[in-house]
């Protein structure tokens, strides 16, 4: 039996030091106490999280084998990844090994003299037939710098006031799910259902308003846990928020009952500023987002996810509902949390439905094979990915929404025909573990009390459109349409630096793609089109900015566009573009809206 095993196995020890600040370099010591004879070590390719191989054993160097004496075991690499130790079983194997560390993301490691983080998955060798063993992680304080310490998720062994020591995990599993942090972080605590709750934030300026920051992630959790457990106690004994606020940047990783994040510094909330910016609100929702990950895919998960292979790609067909689903509610939760009032919320919404909107990748691939080519895809995004692919994130919130509303619609809230309550029962149904699509679809169909099997084979496995503003207007949302940004109707996407308007995308169907136009073009210049179809005149106008273009053609249905292209000058005949809509929602019947969005969970 497995659990037997891993409990007659003696634990693995890790001590992670911070070796060379300077060189960012973390020094690892791994002892075996019963090393197999040909004992295999291995490290991960992949973070669970984040769908991409990411190759983490780039940044390994200098490993080395020992046991007793000074000379060094021969330790031969099997592939990018594996190496292989010829030893004696009977006496411990000591691993001595180096890691560079300078990814400042929640994905990888990271070490300066400001600030020391990790992920097990970049730092922590797997022991090939021990997976199930105890695993201890030492972290002795730093001498080279004062004033750090030091959070993670781990259960502490023995620990000083400032959490250096050493910490245990059930199996190599649990290792790798609690990532650590350290340095001279801001740090405070609230409780929620008797769960004491952690928030750690490094690189905050001194104007950074913690208190705010706090009280607003303990409503998002008091949301969360009433949404899944009514008044009842969430499944992990304490949470801890890894913020690491930097100059630019943003994202999040969810683990089993810790969070790393981060974000823009400037999006913080500060002293004396009671406003809410919108920096601001994108953070609580990535915060929302998380954290109601620690229920949707970190324990009600995938079925291919029930083991996690970390040598090699783990495909599901289910990132829409693990990841759609989680992005459909961070927001709604907001507003149920009391940090958004209607039109706030649908201003999210509405920022989603006109991002799905204007991907023509959505008529190309369903959201079911997005989740699948989530390795190949979304991770590795170029000039072409909005004519290509659909994000589960944003089409799988949406999909979420449009089975809430469709249940919702038919009257059923009244009987507990509510998405909420189909989350509630799947995590009933497959005790808090694997799930499959036909699961989703029970439950779907038990709490709407009629078949939902067109629905998910048009809106998951088709590029049909989604009913979004039927549902919408039933539920008290005024669908407006307004005129379309330029960008849009010309159905291209660029950028503008100094000066230069820089085409970044050009997308499927439009009339740039029809002119012509490439990825990589610099449009310099518009020419009128010559009326007696000779030479253009030697006249145009330079272009700085993309609403030149309007001032520029005037009434012309048609001009010459002059870019260059590797260094060419190309003209391109451009018919002006349509008018085309983009859509505004708005609060139509504030009290129908409220039985949808307002409710308590």
């Amino acid at each position: 039996m497995p659990g037997t095993q891993s409990h007659s196995l003696p634990p693995l020890h890790y001590r992670v030091e911070t070796g060379d600040l300077h060189a960012h370099l973390f020094r690892v010591t791994l002892t075996i106490a019963e090393p197999e004879a040909l004992q295999k070590v291995s490290l991960p390719v992949w973070i669970p999280g984040s769908y991409l191989v990411r190759e983490f054993s780039k940044n390994l160097q200098k490993l080395e084998a020992r046991q007793t004496g000074r000379t060094p075991l021969h330790v031969e690499q099997l592939d990018k990844c594996t190496w292989q130790v010829q030893c004696s079983p009977a006496k411990p194997l000591v691993l001595h090994y180096e890691v560079y560390a300078f990814d400042n993301s929640v994905r990888s490691a990271w070490l300066d003299s400001q600030r020391g983080f990790f992920n097990g998955t970049s730092l922590c060798l797997k022991v090939q037939g021990r997976e199930k063993a105890v695993h201890v992680l030492e972290i002795p304080e730093p001498k080279a710098v004062d004033g750090w310490s030091l959070a993670t998720g781990l259960m502490p062994r023995a620990v000083n006031r400032r959490g250096f020591g050493s910490y245990e995990a059930a199996d190599y599993d649990e290792l790798v799910d609690c990532p650590v942090e350290m340095g001279c972080f801001w740090s405070d605590t609230f409780t929620v259902r008797g769960v004491p709750h952690r928030m750690v934030v490094a690189g905050a300026a001194p104007g950074f308003d913690g208190a705010r920051l706090l009280a607003d992630t303990q409503k998002i959790c008091e949301a969360e846990i009433r949404f899944w457990h009514g008044a009842k106690k969430p499944p992990f004994q304490s949470y801890l928020f890894m913020l690491n606020a930097v100059d630019d940047g943003y994202g999040g990783l969810e683990h089993r009952n810790s969070t790393a994040l981060i974000c823009n510094r400037k999006d913080l909330p500060h002293l004396g500023d009671a406003r809410t910016a919108e920096g601001y609100t994108t953070l609580r929702g990535l915060i929302s987002h998380e954290y109601f990950h620690t229920w949707n895919v970190k324990r009600l998960r995938p079925a291919e996810f029930e083991r996690y292979d970390y040598g090699a790609e783990n495909y599901t067909g289910l990132l829409w509902f693990f990841e759609g689903f989680t992005s459909y509610y961070d927001d709604l939760l907001l507003r149920r949390a009391g940090l958004l009032d209607n039109a706030a919320y649908l201003k999210l919404l509405n920022k989603t439905i006109n991002q799905v909107m204007q991907t023509p990748g959505r008529v190309v691939q369903s959201v079911a094979q997005a989740s699948v080519d989530a390795w190949v895809k979304y991770y590795r995004q170029d000039e072409n990915t909005p004519n290509a692919t659909v994000s589960y994130y944003t089409k799988g919130a949406l999909v979420a929404l449009c089975f809430d509303l469709a249940l919702r619609a038919e009257g059923g809230a009244a009987r507990g025909a509510t998405l909420d309550n189909v989350m509630r029962a799947l995590w009933l149904r497959c005790k808090a573990g694997p799930m499959r699509e036909a699961d989703f679809l029970e439950e779907l169909e038990a709490a709407g009390h009629r078949p939902f099997t067109a629905e998910l084979a048009q809106w998951v496995h088709g590029h049909e459109e989604l009913p979004l503003k039927n549902l919408l207007e039933k539920h008290g949302v005024a669908v407006i349409e307004d005129p379309a940004q330029l960008a849009q109707r010309l159905g291209l996407r660029a950028s503008e630096t100094q000066g230069v308007v820089l085409i970044k995308t050009v997308l499927r169907g439009g009339v740039a793609e029809r002119a012509g136009f490439a990825a990589g073009d610099e449009w310099l210049a518009v020419e009128p089109v010559s009326r007696a179809g000779g030479r253009p005149p030697e006249s145009g106008w330079r272009m700085s900015r993309l609403d030149d273009l309007p001032h520029y053609a005037g009434t012309a249905k048609k001009i010459i566009a002059l870019v260059s292209r590797d260094k060419r000058l190309m003209r391109l005949e451009l018919v002006m573009p349509p008018a085309l809509t983009t859509w505004r929602l708005a609060v139509r019947d504030a009290a129908l809206m409220d039985h949808w969005v307002g409710q308590k969970a």
